[in-house]
C-alpha cells in the first residue's frame, strides 16, 4: 500500500509549520478529502510541486491510497482556492500566476497587511504577543543560515499569517492565508535562483517598529518588505518541469 509521507518536513528544533496547518488552526478531525487537499497543498507552498505541474488522478489515487471521488473533490478545492487549474480534456495542473494576478495580489496584501499593523497597534498587550513571532524570526534566521530552504520557505510564509492570528479574526486570518498561499505560487513561478528574498530581518523590523508603537513606521516597513518580494522576481522559469512525483515521499 502506498501512503504520502512528507519526508521534508522541518527539523523540530525549528518549529517551522507546514501551511496547511494555518489553514483551520482549530479544525476537528480531518477527512480523506482533507489530507489529500493538505498534502497537494503543502508540496506546493514547500515548492516540491512547482506551477504548470500536472496532477493525474490515476497517479493521486496510488500516492494517496484513495478513491478517484477523493480526488476529485480534493483536486476541486484546490482549484477553487486557486491553488490548481482545472482544465476540461487536458486534466488538473499547480496554478500558473499571471502578470494582473500578481499585481492584484501584492496590492491586497499592502493593504491588508497595513490594516493588520493598525488593528494590533490597538491591542494593550501588544509587545507581550509579539514575542512568539520575534522567536519565530529566530528560527527564520536559522533556517536560512543552514541552507533548510523547507523550513525558511514555511517560516518566512508563517509569520504572515500567525501575525494576523494576533488579532483572533478567523475571517481576516482565512483571507490573509489564502492571499499568502497564492503569492507563494507567484513567487514559485518567477523564482531566480539567487535572487529570493532574505526575509528575515525585514520581519524583524516590522515587528521591532511594532513593538515601539511606531504605527507609520510599521505600517512603511510593512508595505517595503512587501514591495520587495514583488520587485525581487525574475523572469517565469521556461526549464522543463521536473516529475512532480518526486515531490513526495513515498514509502511501500
Amino acid at each position: 500500500m502506498l501512503s504520502l509521507n512528507a519526508s521534508q518536513d522541518a527539523p523540530a528544533d525549528l518549529q517551522a509549520p507546514r501551511a496547511s496547518s494555518l489553514r483551520h488552526p482549530h479544525a476537528g478531525a480531518r477527512t480523506e478529502v482533507d489530507r489529500v487537499y493538505d498534502d497537494i497543498f503543502d508540496a506546493v507552498m514547500d515548492r516540491r510541486l512547482l506551477p504548470g505541474a500536472k496532477l493525474t488522478e490515476a497517479t493521486l489515487c496510488s500516492v494517496f491510497d484513495c478513491t478517484r471521488a477523493t480526488v476529485r473533490a480534493a483536486l476541486a478545492q484546490l482549484a477553487h482556492d486557486k491553488i490548481v487549474l482545472i482544465e476540461p480534456n487536458r486534466g488538473a495542473f499547480v496554478w500558473q500566476p499571471q502578470a494582473k494576478e500578481t499585481r492584484d495580489v501584492f496590492a491586497m496584501r499592502r493593504a491588508l497587511e497595513c490594516t493588520v499593523v493598525d488593528m494590533l497597534l490597538a491591542l494593550p498587550d501588544l509587545a507581550q504577543r509579539l514575542e512568539p513571532l520575534y522567536a519565530m524570526v529566530g528560527r527564520e534566521r536559522q533556517a536560512f543560515e543552514c541552507g533548510d530552504r523547507i523550513s525558511w520557505i514555511r517560516l518566512s510564509n508563517a509569520f504572515h499569517v500567525e501575525l494576523a492570528q494576533l488579532l483572533d479574526n478567523d475571517v481576516l486570518t482565512d483571507i490573509l492565508h489564502s492571499l499568502c498561499a497564492r503569492s507563494s505560487l507567484i513567487i514559485a513561478y518567477y523564482d531566480t535562483p539567487g535572487q529570493s528574498a532574505c526575509s528575515y530581518f525585514e520581519h524583524q523590523d516590522i515587528l521591532d517598529k511594532l513593538a515601539q508603537g511606531d504605527a507609520a513606521g510599521a505600517k512603511s516597513a510593512m508595505q517595503h518588505h512587501l514591495h520587495d518580494c514583488e520587485e525581487r522576481m525574475g523572469e517565469p522559469d521556461k526549464a522543463p518541469a521536473a516529475d512532480p512525483w518526486l515531490a513526495f515521499s513515498v514509502k511501500r
